[in-house]
């Protein structure tokens, strides 16, 4: 046995089923070992409620449009459009809005230990942390 990389796994997103996380809010999860990859699928008005974690975060919004709202007192408002690309730091508490049906790519590093064990209440029950 050798000591090698780990092998390449190629993933197709129409293959992995969608988590319902509530009546707004699906996802498709693909992870390696230090990074995550998401499509999050949030019908117009569905929330993301403030929240935040250690993991270092990309957003990458493929089609729709989100409000983001940043900080603890959430006074720092970003609109996110199809192309564009917000990146939230570890620790950042964000919220956000779907202002039209949005699909986006987040990637993390490390992998959202909540979104693998569905400890992420705030996302199912829509309560901020």
């Amino acid at each position: 046995m050798t000591d090698g990389p780990s092998p390449a796994h190629l993933h197709t997103w129409e293959d992995i089923p969608r988590e319902k996380l509530n009546d707004d809010i699906e996802r498709r999860l693909i992870t390696g070992d230090n990074m995550m990859i998401a499509h999050v699928y949030i019908k117009k008005g569905g929330i993301v409620p403030k929240h935040s974690h250690h993991n270092e975060q990309i957003t990458y919004i493929l089609s729709g449009a989100l409000r983001f709202l940043l900080g603890d007192d959430q006074t720092e408002e970003k609109i996110v459009r199809a192309g564009d690309v917000l990146v939230i730091p570890p620790h950042q508490p964000h919220s956000a809005e779907a202002l039209e049906d949005t699909v986006d790519v987040d990637i993390f590093n490390p992998p959202r230990e909540d979104w693998l064990d569905g400890t992420d209440a705030y996302l199912r029950d829509g309560v901020a942390e």
